[in-house]
């Protein structure tokens, strides 16, 4: 009998295809795809920043207001405008506002979000109905997850807060993937593992980024692309230096309601590609899956259920 990892395995294959007409877009992945933009600027980025984060209210701020609010100058608010497509803040805002009356209108009623926690919980499942409209579209994940399996080695980074994420996704790569290196460590030691995995032959690093952004992560990506890896980051934010390294970015929502960031929607994330991971490669994913359960058996790694 296969065991529950390897029945999911065979039984969740992800599908490909685009979305349909009718599939609910979120509105961050309407901003991030309107303000997708590989040449902003950092006083740019911030009011990008401060609009997907703060879409429902920004939508209908004077340009003066806006500037304040993102800590800009009013000229600077114009020239966003202009960078992302639009003829002045005007026809900007015009955009802003139907998405943002979008949001309003299809968005549910404002309930009681009782106590902290219970906002925290609330803010979590945002979080996860924004990825689940990123989702909609399987097609990058899918091809991400196909480069991903075909790298050996396989590197997986996270420096400081992201180390968690990193450790999930390398234990469960392990397990149908036949070299996974990780990096949880920055400055030289990073540089080393990274040198090292291109060397043998790797090709792909997948980078975890969650607030607070270190700056060796910043610095430990950039050594891989230099080193002529490719880079697939997991972050919170579609759009920063980080982003703007990596070739491939899945920004996800953090909780952040509590005195530390939650992470359901990036753990969500970690899963899909270790799908698309095990899909890309069923035979091999099968194969390891086996030998792991028999291991497993012979040490007792588990109790009985």
């Amino acid at each position: 009998m296969p065991s529950p990892q390897q029945a999911r395995a065979q039984a969740s294959a992800i599908t490909s295809g685009r979305a349909g007409q009718d599939t609910e877009v979120s509105p961050t992945s309407q901003l991030r795809t309107l303000f997708d933009r590989p040449r902003l600027s950092p006083g740019q980025r911030r009011i990008a920043q401060y609009l997907i984060e703060h879409i429902t209210e920004a939508a209908f701020l004077s340009i003066t207001d806006l500037a304040d609010r993102a800590g800009v100058s009013q000229p600077s608010v114009t020239r966003f405008a202009s960078a992302v497509g639009f003829s002045g803040y005007p026809a900007l805002r015009e955009r802003l506002q139907s998405i943002a009356l979008g949001t309003l209108a299809g968005g549910p009623a404002e309930e009681s979000r009782g106590n902290e926690l219970q906002a925290a919980v609330d803010a979590e499942i945002e979080n996860l109905e924004n990825l689940r409209r990123d989702l909609a579209d399987a097609d990058r994940v899918i091809e991400v997850g196909r480069h991903l399996s075909a790298s050996a080695p396989l590197t997986v980074l996270g420096l400081r807060i992201s180390v968690s994420l990193a450790e999930y996704f390398a234990y469960a790569a392990r397990r149908i993937h036949p070299d996974v290196r990780l990096v949880t460590l920055g400055g030289s030691v990073a540089y080393d593992a990274l040198l090292q995995s291109r060397e043998a032959g790797g090709t792909w690093v997948l980078a975890f980024s969650m607030p607070r952004h270190a700056q060796e992560t910043l610095t430990a990506v950039r050594v891989a692309r230099n080193a002529g890896l490719k880079v697939a980051l997991i972050t919170d934010l579609a759009l920063g230096p980080i982003a703007d390294e990596a070739d491939v970015t899945f920004a996800t929502g953090t909780g952040s309601r509590l005195v530390f960031d939650s992470y359901a929607a990036p753990g969500v994330m970690c899963a899909a590609l270790l799908q698309a991971m095990t899909d890309a490669d069923p035979e091999r994913t099968q194969a390891r899956l086996d030998e792991y359960e028999q291991v497993a058996d012979q040490h007792q790694f588990f109790l009985k259920d």
